[in-house]
């Protein structure tokens, strides 16, 4: 592990305090001839293509240079000011993650407003909260869809202006609509070199730059308060270990020569540091995909050296690449012994010839087509925004494509640790970054099964919010009487210096028996198993663990073929069947060795559809919202309680 002592002294160009827009600035600058970001036609109506910069060709990427997206920023900064922006006005951003989002913020950002995010799946009263709360004076949307959200309840707002990134549609023409091209135009009408300087030198680093607003599963969803010092500290925190330093070899490395493919949620603080204010400030290049579904396509045309991704992302491609393996009993043997191989590899302190002579073998069996199908130029990926399955973390590396998996939260901007590139640590978060302060709260009733110290981790340093907007209780709330922010999080601290995420203590599963059971370690050993899609544990108040699975059909249907028994073809009829119910049931009590039995899986209930964000079951993070969860299947977990119901659908017995 690099040393702290490396990571302090490093020195660089982009380690410096300045606010976030003289931060772009300066990276504009020194880059100028660099590509900065990369844009795909075709996927949407963009105002601005065609007037501040080339139309891409339908399905193909085109690049803009730093000079020209700061071009572009500039210009939309004049454009806000001439709208009425001025310093510290909020105004909304409700797009979903595409070029125009970024630029936008760094022109609002440059312009002395400050950003307030809306997340593209906000529904109608979502959004109004969202504007409405911060007081935001304006909103740039995405499109005349999102518009038509805005306006359901625009009598009950305060906005001077509505910017759409894309063809407003039938609000064309009204007096506080423009198009994104009309904001452009008028910031190239007005542009004042002398002025947009005023504008940089007039921010401060305690200025406040964003308020991201919290899920909200638990009550109204809170603004966390994030100033220029908040995100600039934890971007040069992060760039101290990701960095091009002297002691690391440049795969290792954020640097120039990095580029990723941006699709997460820029509205989410870990997208925003990690994919969007890290990358520009280190003159790296960002691709925005067309969507998460074409994530494929996307990362071979674009050929990205690095990506930023949550743990239902890695499961989604490890179970694409599983897809494409099942082409025969054959090829499906020949994946699992890769596999295996894999893990053995990654995990051997001295692999040994006859270890690595098989490893070679599968990495041009199976290992190589993955690294392609990914674009064949990935040199690490970072995890972040949940607990990614140390099973399946662990493939990843003995496939050749590194998962450094971290840890933070939005009121950190939001990163506290991250596993150091020169000595990863799968099923660990990693050591702190820089200038980050912790303690643990050890007064907690659960038990793990860990060798290091284990509480609450309580965290201070100058990328940690001071509060909520406008909300002094929950700000008091969150914070001890010397100025510690309390996460809320369970992680245990080896005596190495790594942690490792426990559980979220709201989450903690109480049995009525008093035992008190985190459902993480649970769900996370389901990441790789082919038969399960998601699983969601269940428990509290209850005598035993429970779970509601939502099974993989088509992993079904091929294992059930190779076991030469029948299975149905829809998820409705999989759940109905005595054979798939079977099959899942080997699975879970497989799974269930690895834990105690009062923490194993007594009874499940197999439900056809998918937890998504489009029918309210994850959150655009992709995290499950357990309560939306819960309330869903009210009626299979009461079933599966049913005190007259003695069967139990899972063994218990070791």
């Amino acid at each position: 592990m690099a040393s702290a002592d490396e990571e302090r002294s490093f020195d660089d160009p982009v380690l410096r305090e300045t606010t976030l827009a003289r931060m772009f600035d300066r990276s504009a600058s020194r880059h100028a001839d660099l590509a900065a970001q990369q844009y795909k036609g075709g996927v949407y109506d963009r105002s601005l293509a065609g007037v501040a910069y080339p139309v891409a060709p339908d399905g193909a990427f085109e690049t803009l240079t730093y000079d020209e997206m700061a071009g572009v920023v500039r210009r939309l900064a004049a454009g806000f000011r001439d709208l009425g922006v001025k310093r510290g006005d909020r105004v909304g951003l409700f797009a979903d993650t595409r070029m125009e989002w970024a630029q936008c913020d760094f022109a609002i950002l440059s312009a002395g407003g400050v950003v307030t995010t809306v997340y593209k799946s906000s529904s109608e009263s979502q959004a109004a909260y969202l504007l409405d709360d911060p007081s935001a004076s304006g909103v740039v949307v995405e499109n005349e869809q999102c518009l038509k959200r805005v306006y359901e309840n625009d009598a009950d707002l305060d906005l001077e202006f509505h910017v759409v990134m894309d063809d407003p549609g039938r609000f064309a023409g009204a007096d506080d609509v423009y198009t994104l091209a009309d904001v452009y135009e008028r910031g190239e009408a007005s542009f004042d070199e002398d002025a947009f300087q005023s504008w940089l030198e007039a921010g401060e680093l305690d200025d406040l730059a964003s308020l991201v607003y919290t899920s909200g599963t638990t009550g109204k969803p809170k603004g966390v308060r994030l100033t220029h010092r908040n995100f600039r500290s934890n971007v040069n925190q992060v760039y101290r270990r990701y960095g091009p330093r002297p002691d690391k070899p440049p795969e290792q490395c954020i640097d120039t020569d990095t580029t990723t493919v941006s699709f997460l949620p820029l509205a989410h603080v870990f997208e925003r540091l990690a994919g969007h204010f890290l990358i520009f400030a280190a003159g790296g290049t960002v691709a925005y995909a067309e969507s998460p579904d074409t994530l494929k396509a996307d990362f071979q045309s674009v050929e990205p050296t690095s990506a930023v991704a949550v743990p239902r992302v890695f499961e989604k491609m490890y179970a694409a690449i599983r897809e494409e393996a099942q082409g025969s009993a054959v090829a499906e043997r020949v994946f699992a012994w890769a596999t295996d191989v894999s893990r053995d590899y990654h995990r051997a302190e001295d692999p040994g010839s006859l270890l690595a002579a098989k490893h070679a073998v599968a990495d041009r069996l199976v290992f190589s087509d993955v690294r392609e199908a990914l674009g064949g130029n990935l040199d690490f990926m970072v995890s972040g925004g949940g607990t990614l399955s140390a099973e399946l973390a662990t493939l990843y590396h003995g496939m050749g494509l590194p998962v450094y998996e971290g840890y933070g939260l939005t009121e950190a901007a939001p990163v506290v640790t991250t596993n150091p590139p020169t000595a990863p640590e799968t099923g660990t978060i990693g050591p702190l970054v820089q200038d980050v302060d912790v303690r643990l709260d050890t007064d907690i009733d659960a038990e793990f099964d860990v060798e290091g110290e284990v509480g609450e981790l309580l965290v201070s340093g100058p990328n940690v919010t001071d509060g909520y907007w406008e909300r002094p209780e929950a700000t008091a709330d969150v914070f001890t009487d010397d100025g510690y922010l309390r996460t809320g999080d369970i992680v245990e601290r080896r005596p190495d210096g790594y942690f490792r995420f426990l559980e979220r203590a709201k989450q903690l599963i109480v049995l009525s028996t008093g035992k008190n059971i985190p459902p993480g370690p649970i769900e996370e050993r389901f990441g790789d198993i082919s038969l399960i899609e998601q699983v969601m544990v269940l428990g509290s108040d209850r005598k035993f663990v429970s779970a509601i699975v939502v099974p993989d059909v088509e992993g079904i249907q091929w294992f059930a073929e190779s076991e030469d028994v029948s299975v149905p073809d829809t998820a409705e009829a999989v759940c109905a069947s005595d054979t798939a119910r079977d099959l899942v049931e080997r699975e879970i009590d497989r799974v269930n060795q690895d834990f105690e039995d009062h923490e194993r899986i007594k009874k499940f209930r197999l439900v056809p559809e998918e937890f998504t964000q489009e029918n309210g079951l994850l959150t655009p993070t992709l995290k499950k919202k357990r309560r939306d969860i819960r309330d869903r299947y009210a009626d299979e977990i009461d079933d599966m309680y049913d005190e007259k119901e003695f069967e139990q659908v899972t063994t218990t017995d070791d």
